[in-house]
């Protein structure tokens, strides 16, 4: 039976037990890829914290400075929005003032319920077919006509099945 040296010699590739527990300490002090990659992230970890200390002011300035304008931007066009709506609102105002139909009422006209205008041929066909509508609908009204339905309606039941046993050819 060989000893244990010999054993240690064939396991080793022929060493001494000296030489290959002197390889074995100098292979565990070695890094392992754990370590290297531990290192290599706190090292990240670290300056991301340095950059993000130093930045850090400077890029919220900049944000800041970016909402800023933003707010800038939208009061702008807030106020040139609200500037051309009262134009138009002016502008709306003096069509309606300037319109062309003058209207003079006298004490007298208002207590005989007339009224003295100027209308043009068209101002003077429109009231005439608004009042025409509006009289037919009157009439309508009165009438009962406008309460009738417009689609003749015929009142109709189905014939019911007969509940007798026996009878109706059932």
């Amino acid at each position: 039976m060989a000893d244990y040296n010999e054993t240690m010699m064939h396991q080793w590739g022929g060493l001494s037990p000296y030489e290959s527990f002197k390889i074995s300490s100098i292979a565990s002090k070695r890094p392992s890829g754990a370590a290297v990659a531990g290192l290599v992230l706190g090292s990240v970890g670290t300056a991301a914290a340095i950059g993000a200390w130093v930045f850090g002011p400077v890029v919220a300035n900049s944000r800041t400075k970016g909402v800023e304008k933003q707010v800038e931007l939208i009061n702008a066009n807030t106020n040139n929005t609200l500037n051309r709506i009262a134009n138009l609102l002016d502008v709306e105002r003096a069509e309606r003032v300037a319109q062309g139909t003058t209207i003079s009422q006298s004490i007298t006209d208002t207590i005989a319920g007339t009224q003295s205008s100027t209308l043009t041929a068209q101002q003077a066909s429109e009231l005439s077919a608004v009042n025409s509508v509006m009289q037919q609908t009157f009439t309508d009204a009165v009438t009962g006509r406008s309460s009738l339905n417009p689609t003749a309606v015929s009142l109709y039941s189905a014939p019911a099945p007969c509940n007798c046993p026996g009878s109706c050819g059932n």
